[in-house]
Protein backbone atom coordinates (compact mmCIF):
# COMPACT_ATOMS: atom_id res chain seq x y z
CA UNK A 1 0.00 0.00 0.00
CA UNK A 2 1.13 3.47 -0.78
CA UNK A 3 1.93 5.88 1.64
CA UNK A 4 -0.85 8.42 0.22
CA UNK A 5 -3.89 5.60 1.14
CA UNK A 6 -1.95 4.87 4.75
CA UNK A 7 -3.93 7.40 6.27
CA UNK A 8 -6.81 6.37 5.44
CA UNK A 9 -6.20 2.52 5.93
CA UNK A 10 -5.40 4.00 9.78
CA UNK A 11 -8.48 5.69 9.72
CA UNK A 12 -10.61 2.49 9.27
CA UNK A 13 -8.66 0.66 11.43
CA UNK A 14 -10.02 2.80 13.91
CA UNK A 15 -13.27 2.65 13.29
CA UNK A 16 -12.87 -0.83 13.33
CA UNK A 17 -11.00 -0.64 16.65
CA UNK A 18 -13.99 1.49 18.17
CA UNK A 19 -17.00 -0.52 16.70
CA UNK A 20 -14.86 -3.45 18.39
CA UNK A 21 -15.31 -2.08 21.80
CA UNK A 22 -18.95 -0.36 21.36
CA UNK A 23 -20.03 -4.22 21.01
CA UNK A 24 -18.03 -5.53 23.72
CA UNK A 25 -19.77 -3.58 25.71
CA UNK A 26 -23.49 -4.59 24.98
CA UNK A 27 -24.14 -7.41 27.39
CA UNK A 28 -25.60 -10.78 26.53
CA UNK A 29 -27.42 -11.68 29.60
CA UNK A 30 -23.70 -13.45 30.51
CA UNK A 31 -21.14 -11.53 32.88
CA UNK A 32 -19.00 -9.56 30.61
CA UNK A 33 -16.28 -6.68 32.81
CA UNK A 34 -16.19 -4.49 29.79
CA UNK A 35 -19.74 -3.50 30.21
CA UNK A 36 -17.97 -1.36 33.00
CA UNK A 37 -15.83 0.15 30.42
CA UNK A 38 -17.01 3.23 29.88
CA UNK A 39 -18.43 3.90 33.27
CA UNK A 40 -16.94 6.46 35.74
CA UNK A 41 -16.47 6.74 39.64
CA UNK A 42 -15.51 9.61 41.16
CA UNK A 43 -12.18 9.06 42.91
CA UNK A 44 -10.88 12.11 45.03
CA UNK A 45 -12.51 14.81 42.85
CA UNK A 46 -11.54 12.89 38.99
CA UNK A 47 -13.42 10.65 37.42
CA UNK A 48 -11.85 7.74 36.97
CA UNK A 49 -12.63 4.21 35.51
CA UNK A 50 -14.33 1.49 38.17
CA UNK A 51 -10.87 -0.88 37.27
CA UNK A 52 -8.61 1.52 38.58
CA UNK A 53 -10.12 1.87 41.92
CA UNK A 54 -11.10 -2.12 42.28
CA UNK A 55 -10.43 -5.22 41.20
CA UNK A 56 -13.29 -6.11 39.11
CA UNK A 57 -13.83 -10.43 38.97
CA UNK A 58 -16.87 -12.65 37.38
CA UNK A 59 -17.06 -15.49 39.60
CA UNK A 60 -20.40 -16.99 38.00
CA UNK A 61 -21.77 -16.98 34.71
CA UNK A 62 -24.22 -13.73 35.21
CA UNK A 63 -22.66 -12.36 38.21
CA UNK A 64 -19.52 -9.63 38.36
CA UNK A 65 -18.39 -8.65 41.61
CA UNK A 66 -16.04 -5.61 42.35
CA UNK A 67 -14.17 -5.67 45.63
CA UNK A 68 -12.78 -1.58 45.85
CA UNK A 69 -9.37 -1.09 47.21
CA UNK A 70 -10.68 1.63 49.78
CA UNK A 71 -13.94 0.70 51.18
CA UNK A 72 -15.47 3.67 51.40
CA UNK A 73 -15.64 3.45 47.41
CA UNK A 74 -18.26 1.13 47.72
CA UNK A 75 -21.11 3.88 47.66
CA UNK A 76 -19.22 5.87 44.69
CA UNK A 77 -18.96 3.04 43.01
CA UNK A 78 -22.50 2.00 43.62
CA UNK A 79 -23.54 5.55 42.65
CA UNK A 80 -22.13 5.33 39.33
CA UNK A 81 -23.23 1.66 38.51
CA UNK A 82 -26.86 3.74 39.38
CA UNK A 83 -26.67 6.62 37.26
CA UNK A 84 -24.81 4.50 34.10
CA UNK A 85 -26.74 3.03 30.96
CA UNK A 86 -26.38 -0.39 32.58
CA UNK A 87 -29.56 -1.28 33.68
CA UNK A 88 -28.72 -3.28 36.84
CA UNK A 89 -29.06 -2.69 40.45
CA UNK A 90 -25.91 -3.12 42.44
CA UNK A 91 -26.31 -4.89 45.40
CA UNK A 92 -23.33 -4.66 48.48
CA UNK A 93 -22.40 -5.78 51.59
CA UNK A 94 -20.39 -2.66 52.51
CA UNK A 95 -17.57 -4.15 51.09
CA UNK A 96 -17.77 -6.17 48.10
CA UNK A 97 -20.37 -4.98 45.09
CA UNK A 98 -22.73 -7.89 42.87
CA UNK A 99 -24.00 -6.95 40.00
CA UNK A 100 -26.42 -10.23 38.80
CA UNK A 101 -27.22 -9.79 35.34
CA UNK A 102 -30.72 -11.19 35.04
CA UNK A 103 -31.37 -13.41 32.21
CA UNK A 104 -32.22 -11.45 28.82
CA UNK A 105 -36.37 -11.60 27.51
CA UNK A 106 -37.01 -11.76 23.90
CA UNK A 107 -37.62 -8.45 23.05
CA UNK A 108 -34.24 -7.29 24.82
CA UNK A 109 -32.21 -9.60 22.74
CA UNK A 110 -34.33 -8.36 19.67
CA UNK A 111 -33.66 -4.34 20.67
CA UNK A 112 -30.36 -5.59 21.59
CA UNK A 113 -30.00 -6.66 17.98
CA UNK A 114 -31.18 -3.79 16.47
CA UNK A 115 -28.62 -1.19 18.66
CA UNK A 116 -26.09 -3.26 17.27
CA UNK A 117 -26.83 -3.18 13.68
CA UNK A 118 -27.41 0.13 14.16
CA UNK A 119 -23.75 0.59 15.46
CA UNK A 120 -22.37 -1.74 12.38
CA UNK A 121 -24.19 0.90 10.15
CA UNK A 122 -22.77 4.04 11.89
CA UNK A 123 -19.56 2.03 11.49
CA UNK A 124 -20.29 1.61 7.70
CA UNK A 125 -21.19 4.75 7.00
CA UNK A 126 -17.95 5.95 8.80
CA UNK A 127 -15.37 3.67 6.68
CA UNK A 128 -17.40 5.05 3.20
CA UNK A 129 -16.98 8.48 4.23
CA UNK A 130 -13.16 8.12 5.01
CA UNK A 131 -13.29 6.36 1.17
CA UNK A 132 -14.72 9.69 0.15
CA UNK A 133 -12.31 11.60 1.51
CA UNK A 134 -9.86 9.46 -0.37
CA UNK A 135 -11.27 9.39 -3.30
CA UNK A 136 -11.44 13.73 -3.19
CA UNK A 137 -7.49 13.80 -2.48
CA UNK A 138 -6.65 11.52 -5.13
CA UNK A 139 -9.23 14.03 -7.54
CA UNK A 140 -7.06 16.82 -6.30
CA UNK A 141 -3.79 14.86 -6.96
CA UNK A 142 -4.90 14.66 -10.34
CA UNK A 143 -5.84 17.80 -11.25
CA UNK A 144 -2.49 19.58 -10.31
CA UNK A 145 -1.14 17.12 -12.06
CA UNK A 146 1.06 15.83 -9.49
CA UNK A 147 0.59 12.48 -9.76
CA UNK A 148 -0.08 10.44 -13.42
CA UNK A 149 -4.11 9.54 -13.97
CA UNK A 150 -2.40 5.07 -14.44
CA UNK A 151 -1.23 6.30 -10.58
CA UNK A 152 -4.61 7.90 -9.35
CA UNK A 153 -6.89 5.30 -10.79
CA UNK A 154 -4.56 2.51 -9.33
CA UNK A 155 -4.76 4.07 -5.91
CA UNK A 156 -8.90 5.00 -6.39
CA UNK A 157 -8.86 0.58 -6.88
CA UNK A 158 -6.89 -0.13 -3.94
CA UNK A 159 -9.34 2.31 -1.76
CA UNK A 160 -11.93 0.96 -3.10
CA UNK A 161 -10.68 -2.43 -2.08
CA UNK A 162 -9.87 -1.39 1.17
CA UNK A 163 -13.07 -0.25 1.69
CA UNK A 164 -14.56 -3.54 0.92
CA UNK A 165 -12.35 -5.50 3.34
CA UNK A 166 -13.39 -3.16 6.13
CA UNK A 167 -16.88 -3.18 5.38
CA UNK A 168 -16.97 -7.28 5.29
CA UNK A 169 -15.35 -6.63 8.54
CA UNK A 170 -18.01 -4.93 10.10
CA UNK A 171 -20.79 -7.33 8.77
CA UNK A 172 -19.27 -10.09 10.23
CA UNK A 173 -18.70 -8.07 13.67
CA UNK A 174 -22.03 -7.80 13.65
CA UNK A 175 -22.91 -11.12 12.55
CA UNK A 176 -21.25 -12.62 15.37
CA UNK A 177 -22.91 -10.41 18.12
CA UNK A 178 -25.93 -11.10 16.72
CA UNK A 179 -25.55 -14.66 17.28
CA UNK A 180 -23.57 -14.08 20.39
CA UNK A 181 -27.49 -12.31 21.53
CA UNK A 182 -29.87 -14.74 20.37
CA UNK A 183 -28.04 -17.53 22.11
CA UNK A 184 -30.42 -18.29 25.04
Amino acid sequence: MNERLKIYDEKMTKTMKSLESELQAVRAGRANPHVLDRIMVDYYGSPTAIQQVANVQVPEARMITITPWEPKMVKAINKAILTSDLGINPSDDGRVIRLVFPELTEDRRKQLVKDVKKKGEGAKVAVRNIRRDGNEMLKKLKKSEEVSEDEVSDDEEQLQKMTDRYIKKIDTAIEEKTKELMTI
